[in-house]
């Protein structure tokens, strides 16, 4: 078990998730609601755990990749696409599901995830790839499996502060 298999698995989850919402009738709210909660939760999860799991090793033995400078770097963006993407989702909340507004601030969600998967997978998790052993990288991932099976009903999802995140976790 690796984690970063755990989080390119989570990755292709979410991308099927936003499928699943674009293949659904527009009119059929209540399956819409209910495919967009599972993918809320799994959103906000995803980024609680990593915050808390993933990140701060990085901060610890990344040294930049991707066009990233440091990990520093990379991890003051990732915080900032994590906060994007709840804010997205809280846009969301406002709205009727199914109605043109959620669909906005749906598909603003999707946007903001999509960039964040793209960037992630092609700086963080390499850079976590060429610097962490087998053995951290599979301590992390049972942490990781073990964090999002607990929390498999949602967190308290909260915007962080980037600069004071690296600063907390260095």
């Amino acid at each position: 078990m690796d984690i970063t298999d755990v989080i390119l698995n989570d990755h292709e989850q979410q991308r099927r998730m936003f499928a699943y919402l674009s293949d659904i009738d527009r009119s059929n709210t209540d399956s819409l609601d209910a495919v967009w909660t599972r993918l809320r939760i799994a959103l906000e999860v995803h980024a609680e755990a990593e915050e808390r799991l993933f990140y701060p090793h990085l901060l610890k033995i990344g040294t930049g990749a991707g066009g990233e400078g440091s990990a520093v770097e990379e991890v003051t963006d990732v915080i900032k696409d994590h906060n994007e993407i709840r804010d997205a989702i809280k846009e969301a909340a406002k709205h009727a599901v199914g109605s043109e507004n959620w669909w906005k601030a749906a598909a603003k969600t999707e946007e903001a995830n999509s960039d964040h998967m793209a960037e992630e997978e092609r700086e963080d998790l390499a850079d976590f790839r060429h610097h962490a052993d087998w053995q951290l990288r599979h301590e992390i991932a049972v942490a990781f499996a073990t964090f999002e099976a607990r929390h498999a009903g949602g967190v308290h999802a909260k915007d962080q502060d980037p600069a004071r995140y690296v600063e907390d976790n260095s």
